[in-house]
């Protein structure tokens, strides 16, 4: 067994990695007062291990290292990839903006700390991705030490103790911006209750769908058709789901002549639910039980897509109102009802809510897969396609006229721009790039576990040595990296952009790319927006910390 611990060979890498990976995985199931480090620990038992003579060939622990930090950020790629560019619509282009400015500071207070104490930008490189928690930025920074490592002065030192740096800044990260969170909501005197209903009243469209029964009074829709209304009033937003004329309800053709009178059963958006209202007439509460009448022929189902042929076409295309008699009236995905817009791309793993005869939702059925047990298993053509894409994409050189040397997108870059376009692009050109909640955390848990491990032993020999040696001002610097910016943009974000609290607070999680901030958050506050508007800043955010570390270690170089 010893000679296991102290050996350079494969059967030794591998008992170490397991060793510390397993212990630092049960340490941080560990919490105080509701906070863990989580996956974090990993890094401190490999510190420590390191720290106590245990080693890994140089070269294997360099593969594990990139291997593992690939896999992480090409499984985040993938998951907010469907996202990322829906993120930047309209109700969400205000948050991205603030995640910006949120990335720009830390950036700018880490520079300015390094021109005024005179310390090593590598190193306040890795202390800025410990103090906004985003371990991809760490791995970029490393990557582009590793790519430079013959050219200035001060590299290898760099090399050595930004991972130390990283490590000795996260804790504080965490307990920040926690710190920063309650401190924002003593300063804005925040009302839960009075903060739910504002919520309610400002929250996002995001295309989310919304249901509502209109009574049809506008005397311009007399005898016209709901195809002849679509046409014209450019409504292709909406869906009727379901129609009542006569105490009888049942499901409408769209060359059917409305008359006064008709009640509607509506799915739209909330963007657009004051235009339904003005187009068809007064709006009606919603009682399902009505909709829902004994001796009618409907029936609603719920049916997944699970055939890659469905990948890339349009509900527009599918044409199941006119082919089935069915009607669309959502879409779920990744959890998130989306409004059954006609020409909304279509993608394996999907979820149709669906209105119509048991038939035609049987030949629907047919059609789409509808076998949710087929989406477990895990679909690792675009994976490895896309790594290997994504290591191409990151070794390609960017140059800018101010630097010594080009910019790459590196081995956390790459694979991670790549990611994103197939997860957002790949349905539109056809390419399945499915894969199953369960099978992306664990493609993330292994790639980080590996990563954090190897960075841990790597450190581990001069840990110690570097912060006797003036570290102990890291603390104090990733301090002030964690609170100023996150300081300034809450405030800016409440008292100039008057955003209610939930958003703040998905704001700042996001925008550190924090997610013990974001557990926190909830487990205070009991609300779902608060993830929702995480979800809405992090992709942009995870994009712009990996490469804003990249950008400081060149201006280094």
């Amino acid at each position: 067994m010893l000679n296991l611990l102290t050996g350079r060979d494969t059967a030794s890498a591998i008992l170490i990695l397991a060793v510390v990976i397993a212990s630092g995985l049960f340490l941080g199931k560990f919490k105080i007062k509701g906070i863990s480090l989580g996956s974090t620990w990993i890094l401190f038992m490999g510190i420590l291990l390191g720290h106590l003579g245990l080693r890994i060939n140089p070269v294997m622990l360099s593969f594990i290292k990139d291997f593992g930090l690939i896999l992480f950020v090409f499984a985040i790629g993938l998951q907010v990839g469907p996202g990322f560019f829906h993120s930047f619509r309209k109700d969400g282009l205000p948050m991205n903006l603030m995640a910006v400015g949120l990335v720009l500071l830390a950036v700018l207070t880490t520079y300015i700390i390094h021109l005024v104490s005179g310390e090593n930008l590598g190193i306040m490189t890795g202390i800025m991705s410990g103090a906004v928690t985003n371990t991809p930025g760490l791995g970029a920074a490393q990557q582009t030490l590793s790519e430079a490592n013959s050219v200035s002065a001060g590299i290898e030192d760099a090399a050595s103790g930004i991972a130390s740096a990283y490590a000795v800044a996260y804790p504080l990260g965490v307990l920040g911006a926690i710190a920063v969170l309650l401190l924002a909501k003593a300063v804005f005197r925040v009302d839960m209750d009075k903060e739910k209903v504002r919520a309610s009243k400002s929250e996002d469209d995001e295309g989310n769908a919304y249901r509502l029964a209109c009574q049809v009074e506008n005397p311009a829709l007399f005898g016209k058709t709901i195809h002849d209304i679509v046409g014209e009033e450019n409504v292709d937003h909406l869906v009727i789901a379901r129609m009542k004329r006569d105490d009888k309800v049942f499901f409408p053709d769209l060359d059917l002549p409305l008359q006064e009178g008709d009640r509607l059963l509506i799915v739209t958006d909330v963007q657009h639910k004051d235009k339904v209202r003005i187009i068809f007439g007064e709006e009606l509460p919603v009682d399902m039980k009505e909709w829902q009448q004994s001796g009618t022929n409907l029936v609603a189902s719920r049916l997944s897509i699970t055939k890659s042929s469905i990948t890339g076409r349009s509900l527009r295309k599918l044409d199941v109102r006119r082919k089935y008699g069915v009607t669309v009236t959502r879409i779920v995905r990744s959890g998130v009802d989306l409004q059954a817009d006609a020409d909304l791309i279509l993608q394996m793993g999907d979820s149709m809510k669906v209105v119509g005869s048991e038939e035609g939702i049987e030949r629907l059925a047919r059609l789409v897969g509808n076998q949710p047990e087929s989406l477990h298993k895990p679909n690792l053509i675009p994976i490895f396609f896309g790594i290997a894409l994504g290591v191409a994409v990151g070794m390609i050189p960017i140059h800018f006229p101010s630097m010594p040397q080009p910019l790459k997108l590196g081995l956390a870059g790459g694979p991670l721009i790549v990611a994103i376009l197939l997860g957002h692009f790949g349905p539109k050109l056809r390419i399945t790039t499915y894969t199953a909640l369960s099978a992306n955390l664990m493609i993330r848990e292994i790639g980080i576990s590996l990563f954090m491990a190897a960075v841990g032993l790597g450190a581990g020999k001069t840990f110690v040595s570097s912060l006797v040696g003036g570290g102990y001002m890291w603390v104090l610097y990733g301090a002030v990296i964690t609170l100023v910016p996150m300081t300034i943009i809450a405030l800016v974000a409440r008292w100039a952009m008057k955003m209610d609290f939930f958003k703040i607070c998905g704001l700042l999680a996001g925008g550190t790319t924090n997610p013990a901030l974001l557990s926190f958050a909830e487990q205070m506050y009991g609300s779902g927006r608060i993830a929702v508007n995480y979800a809405t800043v992090y992709p942009l955010t995870m994009f712009l910390r990996v490469v804003a570390a990249q950008v400081l270690i060149m201006i280094m170089l």
